[in-house]
């Protein structure tokens, strides 16, 4: 083979392994809970390490077409990286805010349904062969983006309650559930088109700008109230 065609070819891999190490990362610094690390603590350089991963996500299938080099390996390296970085991290990074606000609580191993309900939702993916431009479920980073949104909030108000083990089935269910959920694959820029994205882009922007990071949290539920409505 072509060594620049292989290198080519190997360049959305590439993307796709720093989503996997960012995602590593931020497992590390979210079990660390709210310890000081420098000017940030640590479930907020989790945040920023989570959001990174994203950043990879959306760029490896983005190279990936633009450069005619989507493979079957490709596609099976980014579930796992997925996993990793929107299942699994946002799992230890509730868990460590679980055991923050009720320590040695052994409910606090439920968070951990976050990373099962994640891999059943890829898995479903991987074969589901209609999920082009439109989802069925809440996508998982979407998922990780809640849990952002969520542990920042009760780390803010200092505090945690009942209804986060039915934020975790809720949300569980929800990235199995059969539910339309639409997607940015857009096939042009027009208003008509395209009018709940360019929505929700605002609704996001206008939240973060507010709120902060716990803006996130009602953005997932707003981004879940335009798909139902648009369906």
């Amino acid at each position: 083979m072509n060594p620049f065609k292989a290198i080519r070819n190997n360049i959305p891999n590439t993307i796709t392994c720093l989503n996997l190490f960012a995602g590593a990362m931020a497992c590390v610094f979210a079990l660390k809970g709210n310890e000081p690390v420098g000017n940030l603590t640590s479930y907020q350089v989790a945040f920023i390490f989570i959001v990174l991963a994203a950043m990879f996500d959306f760029c490896d299938g983005l190279v990936a077409r633009l450069l005619n080099s989507v493979s079957s390996i490709g596609k099976e390296l980014d579930s796992l990286s997925d996993c990793v970085s929107f299942g699994l991290a946002p799992a230890m990074l509730l868990y460590a805010a679980m055991e923050h606000f009720n320590p040695g609580d052994v409910a606090n191993y439920s968070a951990f349904l976050i990373a099962v309900f994640g891999a059943l939702r890829l898995a479903k993916f991987n074969v589901d062969t209609t999920q082009t431009t439109t989802f069925k479920g809440l996508p998982i980073p979407a998922n990780a983006i809640f849990w952002l949104g969520y542990v920042n909030m009760c780390y803010e108000r200092d505090s945690m309650n009942f209804a986060v083990y039915l934020l975790i089935l809720a949300l569980g269910w929800f990235m199995v559930c059969n539910m339309p959920m639409f997607s940015f694959k857009m096939k042009n820029f027009g208003i008509k088109s395209n009018w709940y994205r360019y929505l929700l882009v605002a609704i996001v922007v206008a939240l973060l700008s507010t709120m902060g990071v716990t803006g996130l949290f009602y953005a997932v539920a707003a981004y879940a109230i335009l798909s139902f409505c648009v369906r």
